[in-house]
């Protein structure tokens, strides 16, 4: 039997008519895989609800803020107690200076943190910061990975390892794409072309040092150090974009796992416990050239404001006090999930694979691995859909693109898990007949 979609499908309708498009962010009106989008009206645990009542198991997680799940009460009630006190000031507050403190303590690399309020907004700051500091203008960026909708970084690749690049978007001035060189992820040989040619221009080289937004790509061995080594010797700086994978791989993030320290880090997601925020953090000497301790300015009236402070230093406090057994967790549910989705593919001779990191995975519709965009833009999107659509029915909610990462929660459970194997199994032999 079909969910009841009635009242999602009227909103979604009202939205449209004073929208674009219906939402407020692009993936979220369901175009890579058609269909109508559940409007959710409420979510707890594991868990959401759409206005006509479906409960779905949420592999969303709002993209990956929620590593403790929908409204954990210790989050939850620290919102409520300090937006009774006022959520903004546009003023110094404490809850700014404990959170940064928090990271401060857990990532060896940032001495000093500034907030803003997207992973974006932190972007922007890093490309300014860096060009300050260096003297140079072009940036390099990796194909598929996403920094914001920033214009230099709004950037494809042009149509060789050492070609600047063209605008994804209309309204990127083409003099602003070409600021901007893009080769692939993971592609030793391009990264040392792009140096070679352009090595004194290159003010930085900004990545995920584990993508995420062309579905979950890690790097191949030494393929960070290579960056780092590289980046170095020709005097550039080197921008780990750990708004993804900060505090939720590990406390220190994807570069405590890979053990390779960038010049400039930068957060979001976890670090606001579900609020907006993102934060540019790095040595002390870098930093302080920010305003108003240097030239380079950068300001938000919004940023830093207490109530997405609070929310987030008990996010991170918990974090911390959890420590090892709290990425145990994440890590073995993570396992379980492509374990399981594994023996499924198997079992129902569907060319498909999980690519995983930590509480991170993608399905991928294809056999081979998937090491960077192009390999990604060629999987079989059809499948993903229909396996999607599938899912949704099945009430597993599904980030609605082939080239977004799941997201699990410390909500998650064992039986969460082995529903959506078992959800899975159900969509993939049905659409075989």
């Amino acid at each position: 039997m079909s969910r009841p979609t009635r009242r999602s499908a009227q909103l979604m309708a009202r939205a449209r008519a004073v929208m674009p498009g219906g939402v407020s962010s692009p993936v979220r009106s369901f175009r890579a895989v058609g269909g109508e989008p559940p409007v959710i009206a409420n979510g707890a645990g594991s868990r959401i609800t759409d206005m006509d009542g479906n409960e779905y198991i949420d592999y969303v997680m709002s993209y990956g803020p929620l590593l403790f799940g929908h409204c954990p009460p210790f989050i939850t009630e620290a919102i409520k107690a300090t937006a009774s006190r006022g959520v903004t000031f546009g003023a110094p507050s404490e809850p700014e200076v404990l959170l940064a403190e928090l990271i401060v303590s857990a990532i060896p690399s940032v001495e000093q943190v500034r907030f803003v309020n997207s992973g974006g907004e932190a972007a922007a700051a890093a490309i300014r910061l860096c060009r300050a500091v260096s003297g140079r203008s072009k940036i390099v960026k990796c194909a598929g990975c996403y920094h914001g909708s920033l214009d230099s970084l709004l950037v494809s690749a042009g149509s060789g390892a050492a070609t600047l690049g063209v605008p994804d978007s209309p309204g990127v001035p083409i003099r602003v794409a070409n600021d901007t060189a893009v080769i692939e992820f993971n592609d030793h040989a391009a990264l040392e072309e792009i140096f070679r040619v352009h090595g004194p221009e290159i003010a930085a080289f900004i990545l995920e040092p584990v993508a995420g937004n062309m579905g979950l790509v890690p790097p191949r061995p030494d393929y960070l150090r290579a960056a780092r080594e590289l980046t170095r010797r020709h005097g550039a700086l080197l921008v780990f974009d750990e708004v993804m994978t900060g505090f939720r791989l590990a406390a220190g993030g994807a570069q405590q796992i890979h053990d390779v320290q960038p010049d400039l880090t930068l957060l979001g997601k976890i670090i606001g416990g579900g609020l907006p925020v993102g934060a540019l953090g790095g040595p002390r000497d870098l930093m302080c050239r920010l305003a108003p301790a240097g030239p380079v300015y950068q300001a938000g009236t919004l940023s830093g404001n207490p109530l997405t402070m609070r929310a987030g230093a008990a996010a991170v406090g918990e974090i911390l006090r959890r420590g090892h057994e709290l990425y145990e967790t994440l890590d073995r549910l993570g396992g379980l999930l492509e374990q399981g989705l594994t023996e499924v593919f198997v079992r129902t001779g569907v060319s498909a694979r999980v690519q995983r990191a930590g509480s991170m995975l993608t399905v991928f519709f294809t056999e081979s691995e998937v090491a960077n965009f192009s390999d990604a833009r060629r999987c079989d999107t059809q499948g993903f859909t229909r396996f999607f659509h599938a899912m949704l029915e099945q009430g597993i909610y599904l980030p609605p693109s082939q080239f977004e990462c799941w997201f699990v929660s410390a909500a998650h459970t064992e039986a969460d898990v082995e529903q959506t194997v078992a959800a899975a199994q159900a969509a993939l032999t049905a659409a075989r007949g």
